[in-house]
């Protein structure tokens, strides 16, 4: 099963960098495992996160998908 990073930070697919940092921060402070967040969940963020912010790994995923 193909993960949505799309759908895991909660943006769509022509969101901006800046709107995707904004997601990602949002997120990443409400699942932090030291604020009594999952950890699993912190962990996919952080993933999603990595790619989409990158041009040439979003490029790939765009393309081809997970």
């Amino acid at each position: 099963m193909a993960k949505d990073y799309y759908n895991i930070l909660g943006v769509g697919k022509q969101a901006s960098k800046d709107e995707i940092k904004k997601a990602f921060r949002t997120l990443a402070h409400k699942h932090h495992p030291d604020k009594g967040g999952q950890a699993e969940k912190f962990k996919e963020i952080n993933e999603a996160y990595s790619v989409l912010s990158d041009d040439k790994k979003r490029t790939q995923y765009d393309q081809f998908g997970n």
